[in-house]
């Protein structure tokens, strides 16, 4: 349960420090580079990747779309904490995880019961109430946690793709993908500095490196609750997802003073409900 603790507190964390980010004025995109950087040097100690077991049959092309999605999506979560709040980013994040479950029936013929069907139904309702802004806003800003909900969607589909090969060991997989990762986050920053003329700035530095020691911590403690719960894999998913929809809603609204409608409230009520529909359709 610990493990299971410290993974959703290091989720909710990468969003607090994008958000505290922003009173400094740095820069996400160079944040996310940096990011990449401290991901692969934890990695690389950590794991031990060894990327001679890639073999010619290994899935290059998915891990080079995971590689290129990846920082985009990142790109997207700090423009929604920015516009919209950690509390509905966080959601919507969450809700993401519906896009698997319907690429599982859809594309892959898996089997709906009725537990799952009425929680990809009530996810989506909830996933309206928590995108609802108030009515006095004219900004669309609900974009952001939108690309977030389908990016992380479509980067939990791949993932999948990348455990199902097993000849590979997840970990140096991993690895693998946060080296293409960290290649296209250097050609946006670069772009940026180039094309654009946004400068290069030393305060993104640090915001990066703690960026990347809690991404990978999210990661690294979401496998071994994975391991400490391996016949019971179903606590694990409710709890995290459940576990960081709670407390980013908490962190929002009291430290940084987000405002929530009752709709809103109702909407994340709701995403919690529709969680655990899914989780006891996994029973």
């Amino acid at each position: 349960m610990l493990f299971l603790i410290l993974s959703i507190l290091c989720s909710v964390i990468v969003g607090v420090i994008f958000k505290i980010s922003r009173k400094y004025e740095a820069n996400p995109s160079q944040i996310i580079s940096f990011n990449y950087i401290t991901a692969i040097t934890l990695c690389y100690f950590t794991f031990s990747p060894d990327l001679k077991a890639l073999d010619n049959n290994a899935p290059l092309e998915v891990y080079t779309s995971v590689g290129i999605l990846l920082p985009i999506v990142f790109l997207f979560l700090a423009l929604s904490i920015k516009f919209m709040g950690i509390a509905k980013t966080d959601a919507a994040q969450r809700l993401s995880l519906f896009i698997p479950i319907l690429a599982a029936w859809l594309l892959f013929n898996e089997a709906f019961n009725t537990y799952k069907v009425i929680g990809v139904l009530i996810g989506f309702a909830a996933l309206l109430f928590i995108l609802k802004k108030p009515s006095d806003n004219k900004e669309n800003k609900w974009i952001y946690p939108t690309m977030v909900l389908f990016g992380f969607g479509i980067v939990d589909i791949l993932f999948k793709k990348i455990a199902l090969y097993t000849v590979v060991p997840y970990t140096t997989s991993l690895f693998l993908v946060f080296l293409i990762s960290f290649a296209v986050s250097l050609v946006i920053v670069m772009y940026k500095a180039f094309v654009t003329k946004e400068n290069l700035a030393v305060k993104n530095i640090p915001f990066g490196l703690f960026v990347g020691i809690f991404n990978f911590g999210n990661i690294l403690f979401y496998l071994k609750a994975h391991k400490a719960f391996s016949e019971n894999p179903s606590t694990v998913f409710a709890g995290m997802n459940m576990g960081v929809i709670i407390l980013g809603t908490i962190i929002g609204a009291f430290f940084f003073k987000e405002k929530l409608s009752k709709t809103n409230i109702l909407g994340l009520l709701l995403a919690l409900i529709a969680v655990v529909f899914i989780v006891f359709s996994q029973l």
